[in-house]
């Protein structure tokens, strides 16, 4: 394998990214969750934050609750996660635009 810039095969570099080669490093032990989990418990969250804000603007025009406050912080912390999901989604797609236009 060749390495045009020097990032893999210098592991003494403070750049370097180890590799072990083949298949080997990435069925270690060490294993962490795969991305499509992480993205679903993300989005669940997302969609979990949305209903209480929604709840919550609901319950203050029925009359059921009465601090605006707290439903601009609910329907805020909504949105904010609703960005940031919504720019991870902007990121992936991105790097699969850019993927797909490699040529093999």
């Amino acid at each position: 394998m060749s390495d045009p810039i020097g990032l893999i095969s210098g592991a003494n570099k403070p750049n370097a990214i180890p590799f072990q080669g083949g298949q080997r490093g990435l069925q270690g032990s060490e294993q962490g969750p795969s991305f499509k989990s992480l993205f679903m418990d993300n989005l669940t969250q997302v969609n979990a934050l949305q209903a209480d804000a929604g709840k919550a603007a609901e319950d203050l025009m029925t009359g059921k609750r009465d601090d605006l406050e707290g439903v601009i912080a609910a329907t805020e912390k909504a949105d904010t996660a609703f960005k940031m999901l919504q720019a991870m989604r902007n990121q992936v797609m991105e790097a699969y635009e850019e993927v797909k236009q490699m040529r093999v």
